[in-house]
């Protein structure tokens, strides 16, 4: 299902399920070498800038993050064009000054999941992508350039941090909060590794915007976090989570982003393409796009 039109894309999180605004939308059931995504990609133009969004979790919010079919999600939203992306994600404040309903722009990630399938690599075809900036600066730079232009009333916005990514579904205990405060974590959430790995794997420049809900539970003196209180901050910020993306999605089709990103396969791939059987070849040429 490749097209040669060049989409920005968007992966929602909890609480955003769909992205307004579109027009001329289609939905895309994907079948890829992974597996279905998570739901339907839909598609359409914001203006004139076209658009494929993904619920992470499914409409309805169907599955866990152990749950996300993380390699199919990305490798469809490549076969449909996608080369910046935009996750939208909830998270834990593990720092005083990073308050709920403040966003963050992370820069870092601490990878601590178990029991995902991090890689589209493997079975005789090897890549070694580089990670040490595991998000792209440039969408970065242009989602603080947009949040400036046009900030929400009351909404902060912190520029770096890093993100810790634990398995869940199961809030941290204090132990575990109070650790990754000690390992230099700013934000904790559940969904963006392999997400962001994997977007490096396949040349997609990839950001977070991450909506902070609560103080986790590392501070004994606050209420620890429950479903209940991060749903309900998670909704008094998604209007302005998707103010910002609609602007990011204008100004990216405005001004196009160069990205590094779009070229991490150059030298990443070890395995010559001319000893791969067509099996193999296959997927393989859809990343390098």
């Amino acid at each position: 299902m490749s097209e040669q039109v060049q989409r920005i894309g968007v992966i929602g999180g909890s609480g955003l399920y769909d992205f307004d605004g579109l027009v001329d939308v289609a939905e895309h059931a994907v079948d890829t070498p992974f597996g279905r995504p998570s739901d339907v990609i839909v598609t359409g133009r914001l203006g004139a800038a076209p658009v494929a969004f993904l619920a992470r979790h499914g409409r309805g919010h169907r599955l866990i993050p152990s749950e996300v079919p993380y390699r199919a999600n990305i490798y469809a939203l490549k076969l449909l064009g996608v080369r910046s992306l935009l996750a939208i994600s909830a998270v834990g404040s593990l720092r005083e000054p990073i308050a709920p309903l403040d966003l963050v722009l992370p820069d870092q990630f601490l990878d601590l999941t178990r029991r995902r399938d991090a890689s589209f690599f493997g079975g005789g075809v090897v890549a070694h992508v580089a990670m040490a900036e595991p998000t792209c600066a440039s969408l970065r730079e242009r989602l603080a350039q947009v949040f400036d232009a046009d900030a929400p009333p009351g909404v902060h916005l912190h520029r770096s941090g890093t993100y810790a990514c634990i398995e869940g579904p199961s809030f941290s205990t204090r132990a575990e909060s109070a650790m990754l405060r000690t390992l230099g974590a700013d934000i904790v959430g559940m969904t963006n590794m392999p997400e962001a790995r994997l977007a490096r794997e396949a040349q997609i420049a990839y950001a977070t915007l991450a909506l902070v809900t609560d103080y986790d539970c590392w501070d004994a003196a606050r209420e620890p976090v429950s479903a209940e209180l991060a749903i309900a901050n998670l909704l008094r910020n998604t209007a302005a989570a998707q103010k910002l993306a609609a602007a990011l999605i204008h100004s990216l089709h405005a001004q196009p982003l160069r990205s590094i990103a779009h070229q991490a396969l150059r030298s990443a791939l070890v395995t010559p393409l001319d000893r791969l059987s067509a099996a193999q070849r296959e997927p393989v040429e859809v990343l390098l796009r």
